[in-house]
């Protein structure tokens, strides 16, 4: 019997754990895989974006300590410019770092995770979910706990407990593109930069083209021109006006954040399979349009792909209240207010090319409440991470991974002070949940 048991240990997931655990509560974090860390340590997702709005951090606590560790060890440079120019910062970061300091933290923290362990379902009794299967090493498994957490990302445990579920945008259910991702090595970063001054007519994003200079690792976005000869020639078939790429922690790698996969459905089984066969061709492609056309990556090196196909959105539940793109271009103000975000509105489209971006003005955050993390039907049940209930548009803005690490921290907060007190989710004082985000160095602003 575990106070707190969080389904997933992606980023989300884990920060949920973490935060659980450090608030008294005995705690459990179930993952698939083999590591903690989801898409940005398995997929080669990165860096993350971002933790500011504005000049103001407004994401720190529990996700921030994660990245002040890693800059002690030199595993990441922190926030730095993005040099992108599409929003505040960005943070670059080393996988392999990132995969054993998240573990450290829970483990520190007195959380304990379960590894290959694939959820099979949960058992719902009335108003509450008493227990969950999950299949690991040969062996099911069944886990009894207080208050259960669906860090899923797909809302795979609200799915199997029957709640009501949206699925991608309003009028046709299809979801943002998957993609992916692909790490390339021995790119002359300074032979790239010298080709964008030299060709700002390729890059449509940029006004001012000095902004490649103001971080230490470079962000970029561009290469219109050079991509649509490619795809004339049929050399190219990613359906995507431009290619953007990001580099890491390391110098001179960089992680290719330019495949989409459209037209499938990411919870269909049969669907997600044929997306890592289109994604793994598209990679393919674009290694070849790299070397053949874009100056500064005649010697490198592609080292791996995926491993698996990244999801932006999927499922969302529906909970007591659903976020909006009103409530975030408005600043709507909530008492139960538990996160900020500063991430602009960032929809890939679901039919192929373009993205369609609504920018906060300068030092803009949203508001994220706690009444989209808990739903109508059950007590000791909240979500963490992509899957909150948010409409199509909304869930594109505080779906990147500060964003969720902050909500997961609440959601860590929460299910603690729930499972010590033996009361619903529903039922927890905010004011006390609030209280301890800010004493675990949480930024809020009520």
């Amino acid at each position: 019997m575990y106070d707190v048991i969080v389904l997933g240990g992606g980023f989300s997931g884990s920060i949920t754990g973490i935060a659980a655990a450090r608030s008294g509560a005995k705690v459990l974090v179930v993952e698939n895989g083999a590591f903690l860390g989801g898409s940005l340590t398995s997929n080669g997702v990165g860096p993350m974006m971002t933790f500011h709005a504005g000049d103001r951090q407004v994401v720190q606590g529990v996700t921030d300590e994660l990245i002040e560790r890693l800059k002690e060890q030199k595993k990441s440079p922190g926030h730095i410019f993005d040099t992108t120019g599409f929003t505040y910062t960005v943070t670059p970061f080393d996988a392999e770092a990132m995969k054993h300091e998240l573990e450290l933290m829970l483990i520190e923290s007195g959380g304990k995770v379960l590894y290959h362990a694939q959820f099979v379902e949960a058992l719902r009794v009335e108003n509450e979910i008493k227990s969950v299967n999950v299949y690991c090493k040969g062996k099911l498994l069944t886990l009894e706990g207080k208050v259960f957490v669906d860090a899923t990302g797909d809302a795979n445990v609200a799915e199997s407990v029957g709640l009501p579920l949206e699925k991608g945008r309003e009028k046709d259910a299809k979801s943002q593109p998957m993609t992916l991702t692909m790490r390339v090595i021995n790119v002359d970063i300074e032979k790239v930069k010298d080709y964008a001054r030299n060709h700002p007519e390729e890059f449509p994003r940029y006004n001012d083209m000095s902004i490649l200079d103001k971080a230490e690792r470079l962000s970029i976005a561009g290469f219109t021109e050079l991509f649509k000869e490619a795809k004339e020639k049929g050399e190219v078939t990613i359906p995507r006006e431009d290619i953007l790429f990001f580099e890491t922690n390391n110098k001179g790698e960089v992680i290719m954040n330019t495949t989409r996969i459209i037209d499938l459905e990411p919870t269909d089984p049969w669907d997600y399979s044929e997306a890592e066969y289109i994604g793994r061709k598209q990679c393919r492609e674009l290694e070849k349009f790299l070397k053949k056309y874009v100056p500064g990556f005649e010697n490198s090196l592609t080292v791996s792909t995926g491993p698996t196909v990244g999801i932006r959105s999927s499922r969302q539940v529906k909970g007591v209240y659903t976020l909006t793109l009103e409530d975030l271009l408005e600043k709507k103000s909530f008492d139960d207010t538990i996160a900020h975000c500063g991430y602009p509105v960032d929809i890939h489209s679901p039919d192929g090319e373009g993205t369609e971006s609504n920018t906060p003005k300068w030092g803009d955050m949203y508001n994220i409440p706690y009444r989209i993390l808990v739903t109508p039907e059950l007590d000791n049940f909240l979500v963490s991470g992509r899957a909150v209930s948010a409409t199509f548009e909304a869930q594109s803005a505080i779906r990147t991974t500060p964003t969720v690490g902050a909500i997961g921290h609440a959601v860590g907060v929460a299910a603690s002070v729930a499972a010590s007190n033996n009361i619903s989710v529903k039922s927890v004082d905010i004011k006390e949940v609030q209280q301890i985000l800010v004493q675990q160095g949480a930024f809020l602003e009520i």
